[in-house]
């Protein structure tokens, strides 16, 4: 392995990237995320569309602020951090430095997987985006969706590998812990998370069967590439995959969280599922013998009733209450977050989420009071830098 690609995983370190939508006082989203941008990086925050394009070198292990598909869209991504008190505290700063950007040119952001009102989406400015939209056409035209992405650091692909043929089966459950786009485009979609049913519709996306080894997963995705049906291996939309300039695991199922404190839990939870299937892998435990047919109809039902109806238990493969099923999530991963000193933590985040309800339930709740579906939008913009 070359040396950018290995890594001392004796404490698993931890990035997180969210996607915001950036909206105008009256709770629109409006295309001003490249204006916020220019903002951003005369601050020395960020990078503009065309940094981006040049292969600017924002990301990376210090934090940034970078564009995304759409104009009505940002991305922040914290620095690397050891510990979960520091991803709240990045989240946090992160959050602020794009509101404040956002605040420059007029708007704000708020942390909302799909977007409640009708909004025309409008592309980015760059060649890759450009190509996306040509070769895509209504599927990427639509596409307006903001999800949180965790990194967790591994030794190696081999190591990276061996750990996402074993969290594979759990994923469904952060989705449904996570789901906070019950809304699309001025109509309630049915879903918890609708932003995860768009998702899907990318020809790349959603579960994979196990890979094997790191020979096995890169030439799975050089396969794909040579299709030449998606743009790069940029577009590799697996549910978790290996990232392609860091020793990190990437885990992708999860809607952007209103709450910090969410977001968090999340973050505590996939490092939890890195580090026990990593101790599986060494320990000789075999891969879970489930189908990725049946994983994406885990997927399809945690994204329609989040933690409120039924859950397909990773075990049994059957119908469970969400409650038990994350439970039985916990009790996987409990020496894992007992090593970590997160278990008190990340039991209690779960345990509020299971009480008050994910972002969906909150956005309904907000709806039924108000009847509109921008006091939504409002309500989470507030929540995001609460």
């Amino acid at each position: 392995m070359p040396p950018s690609r290995r890594n001392d995983v004796r404490v698993r370190t931890v990035g997180v990237e969210e996607e915001l939508l950036v909206v105008d006082p009256a709770g629109t989203p409006v295309p001003l995320g490249p204006e916020a941008l220019e903002v951003a990086s005369r601050r020395g925050e960020g990078e503009t569309p065309e940094e981006h394009e040049l292969g600017g070198d924002a990301e990376g292990s210090t934090g940034h602020l970078v564009p995304e598909l759409k104009r009505q869209q940002l991305e922040l991504g914290t620095a690397v951090c050891s510990e979960l008190g520091q991803v709240d505290r990045q989240l946090r700063s992160w959050r602020g430095r794009a509101d404040a950007a956002a605040r420059a040119v007029g708007a704000r952001v708020a942390a909302l997987a799909s977007s409640p009102v009708a909004v025309a989406p409008e592309p980015t400015p760059g060649r890759r985006y450009g190509r996306m939209e040509e070769t895509f056409g209504l599927l990427a035209r639509d596409q307006l969706t903001c999800g949180c992405h965790v990194h967790v650091s591994v030794a190696d692909d081999e190591e990276g590998v061996a750990v996402l043929d074993r969290i594979r089966v759990w994923l469904p459950v952060l989705t449904a812990l996570s789901a906070n786009s019950p809304f699309w485009l001025g109509a309630d979609s049915g879903y918890a998370s609708y932003r995860s049913q768009e998702w899907s519709r990318w020809p790349s996306a959603g579960a994979a069967e196990p890979f094997g080894d790191a020979a096995g997963y890169h030439r799975l995705v050089e396969d794909l590439v040579a299709t030449g049906t998606i743009v790069d291996a940029g577009q590799v939309y697996f549910d978790a995959r290996l990232s392609r300039s860091w020793p990190t695991v990437e885990v992708r199922v999860a809607d952007v969280a209103l709450r910090v404190a969410d977001a968090v839990t999340l973050a505590g939870l996939v490092r939890a599922l890195v580090d026990t299937a990593a101790e599986e892998w060494r320990a000789g435990t075999a891969v879970p013998a489930v189908r990725a047919e049946v994983l994406r109809v885990a997927a399809w039902r945690a994204g329609r009733s989040g933690t409120s109806g039924d859950l397909v238990h990773p075990r049994t493969g059957r119908p469970a209450p969400a409650a038990d099923v994350v439970g039985a999530l916990l009790a996987h991963l409990g020496p894992a977050l007992e090593a970590t000193g997160d278990r008190q933590r990340v039991a209690d985040g779960v345990a509020a989420v299971l009480d008050r309800g994910t972002g969906a339930e909150l956005q309904r709740r907000v709806h039924r009071r108000t009847g509109d579906l921008a006091a939504v939008v409002r309500a989470a913009a507030d929540l995001t830098l609460a």
